[in-house]
């Protein structure tokens, strides 16, 4: 199961670089819960998605560690992309905890270091 997680985990990362926002439909369940955003189902996906790639066009996601165990996987990735003057320090990074049900990320825990206007 842990190689299933880990391919999943790092096919959502692919299809956010690439701005493949269908993928989403393939990936997270139709029940997915983002409990640092609040929100449930798929669509919840897209919108972030679309508003972090309207914000910042060039921003690609990149992973620089992921612990797999059973069905959850943990990553630490950098945001590369992020014009200068909208973040000073070091690279924004994330943190995050994915499960997987099924062959599809059900849940998402997170950080980031990202600070984006509004929030």
């Amino acid at each position: 199961m842990t190689d299933d997680v880990r391919a999943i985990a790092q096919r959502m990362y692919e299809a956010f670089n690439a701005r493949d926002l269908t993928a989403a439909k393939t990936i997270f369940s139709a029940d997915f819960a983002s409990h640092p955003l609040g929100t449930v189902g798929v669509d919840s996906v897209v919108k972030a998605w679309s508003g972090l790639h309207a914000m910042f066009p060039d921003i690609q996601v990149i992973v620089e560690d992921m612990l797999v165990d059973a069905d959850k996987a943990a990553v630490r990735t950098s945001l590369h992309g992020i014009p200068a003057g909208v973040e000073e320090q070091a690279l924004p990074s994330m943190m995050e905890i994915f499960r997987v049900q099924d062959g599809r990320i059900a849940e998402l825990w997170g950080l980031s270091s990202l600070s984006r206007p509004g929030r």
